[in-house]
């Protein structure tokens, strides 16, 4: 029998903190007073015995998933795939490569290295669940309270941070509510790209059409307008910009140092720093890019598997608090596809989640964060060359199960702001 140090958590998973070489370029109130150094180690790696590795890698049959998983990703690279993938079982990375450019530009074309920050889409949103979650549980925010509590102008009444968290607020789509002319007046006053301040600010001071598109609570429409307030409301609570927020709470407890939100300022971010590109074409800087909160974190896939191992490992919040996240909260249309709080998932027959994920596309990134309580692997796909292999998980998976009961259903996930 392995004995390795295991930490329980939600749906009695667990996470063994591992990991091997790699072959990219290198260029509760006990549990809110923990120190920082406590947060940190408990997302890094455990030291274990070689013989305890060798057994567990020879137990999951490592050597031989790490082939298979290889040939699965040279078809995708064929296919056009640019990015970077990191892929682990048990705390074992099975598989950790690069694949293409940081940039497409003959004078500035880069290989990636294992270092590059990729914009994550809306995979953004499980930072900005958590970041929630943290206040809830610290007493600073209600998952009844109202948006009006926070922002007492705002026009839409009747929602709660529960209806934003879970994507059943109706709020319409900021990026699609204010018409042209609006913004255009907006930016020769002020000639700068929005922040959510001004975009609950627009809110407050214009009609946006639609007005709604939905009674809140009544059912489940992903909106990144949810996510968007979130951020706001973490703003407003904790007076602190929402980088300076997650940052603290978030990324230097966990030792997660290649990870900045796009709004900051330091030049650190600039550092390995990808673009996102349609096919060879650079896309530039958006009018929306600094809106945050249902997109905006560059994060790399070494600082994704710390973060995975954080959700496993009890790390950031208490294991009745992170079991919020992951309760099925969209059972409107039938089907084993759902979304909890920040986290979509697959469920068993049950109704319980299989699969823990979330996807994302922003200006030519796409991304895929993949995870099974029950064998306890995750994906990390990090893309910046928009396509759609990223999303194309299902051969992995079976690799991953043994093809002991293969997948044979769309596992794909969706293509997201």
């Amino acid at each position: 029998m392995i004995v390795l140090f295991r930490r329980w958590v939600t749906f009695a998973w667990v996470s063994l903190l591992i990991t091997v070489g790699v072959s990219c370029g290198q260029s509760t109130q006990n549990q809110l007073n923990r120190s920082a150094a406590e947060v940190r180690n408990c997302a890094e790696d455990q030291v274990v015995s070689p013989k305890e590795e060798a057994d567990l890698r020879r137990a999951i049959r490592a050597d031989e998933k790490r082939q298979r998983i290889e040939a699965i990703m040279q078809q995708k690279v064929r296919e056009g795939l640019n990015g970077n993938v990191l892929i682990a079982q048990k705390g074992i990375v099975l598989y950790k490569h690069c694949f293409g450019f940081s940039h497409f530009e003959k004078n500035a074309r880069d290989s990636l290295v294992a270092q590059s920050k990729f914009q994550l889409a809306s995979l953004s949103k499980t930072f900005t669940a958590v970041a929630v979650l943290k206040l809830q549980e610290l007493g600073k925010i209600n998952f009844t309270d109202s948006i009006q509590q926070f922002y007492p102008d705002f026009p839409y009444h009747g929602i709660t941070v529960r209806d934003l968290l879970s994507h059943r607020s109706g709020l319409p789509n900021y990026v699609y509510s204010f018409d042209d002319s609006m913004k255009v007046n907006y930016y020769r006053k002020n000639p700068k790209i929005p922040t959510n301040a001004d975009i609950m600010h627009w809110f407050a001071t214009v009609k946006p059409t639609p007005k709604r598109y939905n009674v809140p609570g009544r059912g489940f429409s992903y909106n990144n307008t949810n996510y968007m307030v979130l951020a706001a409301i973490v703003e407003k609570v904790t007076k602190q910009p929402f980088e300076e927020y997650l940052r603290r709470s978030i990324f230097l407890p966990l030792g997660m140092h290649d990870t900045y939100v796009a709004t900051t300022k330091n030049d650190s971010i600039n550092q390995y720093r990808t673009a996102g590109y349609q096919w060879n074409r650079r896309i530039p800087k958006d009018y929306f890019d600094d809106v945050v909160g249902d997109k905006g974190v560059y994060s790399t896939i070494d600082d994704l598997f710390r973060w995975y191992r954080a959700l496993n490992g009890d790390c950031l919040l208490s294991r009745k608090t992170l079991a919020e996240a992951f309760v099925p909260r969209s059972f409107e249309k039938k089907g084993a596809k759902n979304y909890g709080y920040g986290f979509r998932m697959q469920l068993n027959a049950l109704n319980q989640p299989e699969f823990i994920y979330h996807t994302g596309w922003w200006k030519g990134y796409n991304t895929m964060f993949w995870f099974s309580p029950k064998d306890e692997y995750v994906i990390i796909i990090l893309g910046n060359r928009f396509n759609r292999t990223v999303y194309g998980i299902k051969e992995l998976i079976n690799v991953l199960h043994d093809n002991d009961k293969p997948i044979t259903e769309d596992v794909s996930g969706e293509v997201e702001i």
